[in-house]
């Protein structure tokens, strides 16, 4: 690989990844490091580097989101608006962690855990991660169709469509191109506000439940926890931690520019907090008082819905925005498969490289959504099962992501003066311990649809006092540690700004091996057996639908 002298000794596995920022936006010349002191300077600078927090956050609202987000507000109001705002700093912290990754070790998550972890775990997400993007892909298509069907357009030719447009555009071997094929999305996105305008829903009421938490009056626990669970999946995803964090590096984003890429995550949160609220107070104040409300069906259900209870503009706005959901979901969850495959594998991986320079990285591009394309297709897939797969495996992933993001962002081999603080640790370790948790709830109401309110309470009861016996304990360990060794007092000495603006991580073949604590040791073997164990639990529960019908 022919590399500049300027970055033989950082972690480039790709010789695109190096050279000039060519946003949707703007160009920032490789090289640059001109202080930003005006606004317009400054902005300028944010406008070139705004795309990847946009994108991963509004492709967090996809089409599984649609359903997710509606049936809160078809079956319960806008009751659980609240859960909504306690998962801002959760999504913040979590993509904060990929990005500072991506920009400053150039280095893709999934090459990351197979450097860090060894084969098993760095095969393990890799495959995981595979087969849980795929079926999402699917569900992705299934939106489209939805869409489709309330528009009355054909569905075989829609799809399609749909999937020419999302290969093509990613295909053309120009960043700059598919960046702005995204921000036309993220536009449309915004779509849900008129369809939300349009349905006048209760501003008082939403404003309380926002701020107010409380469950729905006479909803059965069992069903109110699996939902919030759902809105939990759906908002911090598996796939969002690959995507940015390879997505950074594509673009060429350094840790010179973190800081206006944390400002594009914010705006990026915010817009995925507009559509999640507008989603779930159309559909509280379109239902309420109607036969539908509390029989949520499907996203083509609520299209329905608007057209019948207020106006058919309102109903083909809202397939719209399904649509457009739909497809930047299939776009970004398709490249951030294609992205960690590529890690793994070592190969060309870049959308500056044209498909006959990286062909193996868009085969897997490729064939991911034409698969997904042609399941949606094909009469008497068992559409469902799928769907039901896709919340199951991501159960599962979504531990072993959450503990190696930790892990990651403690590794001063690879982070250096960039690593986590101590309250970025106390917090994203809590956060952390509380997904286990919720992954596991949601991936036993799945194999065990029947699973008792009291069941639920007990888990989340019990597994939060030990979660948080074992984040304060694992704390206080480090801060005696640190005590110790004198590490605390090493860290008042801040590294200037200069440093940390141009510290990148080394090669991978120089970084000393990661020497894991007894109690991250013991992290790891429970995560190797509950994932053993879940997997096999999925496969054997999935086969058994598959093959019996129950």
């Amino acid at each position: 690989m022919t590399m500049t002298n300027a970055v033989k000794n950082e972690a480039v596995l790709d010789s695109a990844h190096v050279g000039d920022i060519r946003g949707a936006f703007g160009t920032i010349r490789h090289g640059d490091v001109a202080a930003r002191t005006g606004i317009w300077q400054r902005l300028r600078t944010l406008l070139a580097i705004l795309g990847p927090g946009l994108i991963v956050m509004v492709g967090d609202n996809d089409a599984g989101a649609f359903s997710t987000y509606a049936q809160a507000g078809q079956n319960y109001g806008t009751s659980l608006l609240w859960t909504l705002i306690l998962l801002i700093p959760v999504l913040y912290v979590n993509q904060e962690m990929v990005l500072r990754l991506g920009a400053v070790t150039g280095v893709g998550h999934a090459r990351l855990i197979l450097e860090r972890f060894g084969k098993f775990w760095g095969a393990f997400s890799a495959i995981d991660l595979f087969l849980l993007n795929a079926l999402t892909i699917v569900t992705e298509f299934i939106g489209i169709t939805l869409a489709l069907q309330y528009l009355g357009l054909p569905k075989e030719w829609g799809v399609v469509a749909a999937a020419l447009l999302v290969m093509a555009a990613a295909s053309t071997g120009d960043f700059r191109r598919f960046e702005r094929f995204a921000m036309i999305l993220v536009v449309f996105s915004l779509f849900l506000v008129p369809v939300f305008m349009m349905v006048h829903p209760p501003m008082e009421q939403i404003g309380h439940d926002l701020l107010a938490p409380g469950m729905p009056a006479g909803g059965k626990l069992s069903d109110v926890m699996l939902l919030i669970i759902a809105i939990v999946g759906t908002t911090v995803a598996p796939w969002q931690l690959f995507f940015q964090q390879s997505y950074v590096i594509d673009k060429r984003i350094t840790p010179r520019f973190i800081k206006y890429e944390r400002a594009d995550l914010w705006l990026g949160i915010v817009l995925v907090l507009i559509g999640a609220i507008a989603i779930i107070g159309m559909a509280a104040a379109l239902f309420a008082g109607k036969p539908e409300f509390g029989n949520f069906q499907d996203a083509g259900a609520v299209a329905a819905g608007l057209g019948k209870y207020h106006s058919h503009l309102a109903g083909v706005l809202f397939s719209i925005a399904l649509i457009d959901a739909s497809l930047i979901g299939a776009s970004a969850v398709s490249l951030s498969t294609a992205y960690a495959l590529a890690d793994v594998l070592n190969m060309k991986h870049s959308l500056h490289r044209k498909p006959s320079d990286a062909r193996a990285f868009y085969l897997v591009y490729f064939l991911l959504i034409a698969g997904a394309a042609a399941l949606v297709l094909i009469p008497g897939v068992p559409l469902g099962l799928l769907t039901n797969a896709v919340q199951t495996l991501a159960g599962v992933l979504l531990p072993s992501a959450s503990v190696f993001l930790l892990l990651l962002c403690n590794d001063k081999e690879v982070l250096g003066p960039w690593v986590n603080g101590r309250w970025t640790n106390l917090f994203t370790g809590a956060v952390a311990a509380v997904l286990v948790l919720l992954s596991v709830i949601l991936t036993a109401s799945v194999l065990w649809p029947d699973i008792s309110s009291q069941t639920i309470i007990n888990v989340l009861v019990g597994g939060g006092i030990i979660g948080g016996i074992v984040v304060i304990a694992a704390h206080t360990v480090k801060l005696r540690r640190d005590a110790e060794t004198g590490a605390d007092l090493a860290d008042e000495a801040k590294p200037s700004k200069l440093y940390m603006q141009t510290w990148r991580m080394p090669p991978l073949d120089q970084l000393k091996p990661m020497v894991l604590s007894r109690a991250n040791r013991l992290w790891m073997a429970v995560l190797r057996g509950y994932l053993v164990v879940a997997v096999i639990m999925v496969v054997y529960k999935v086969t058994q639908v598959a093959l019996l019908g129950h």
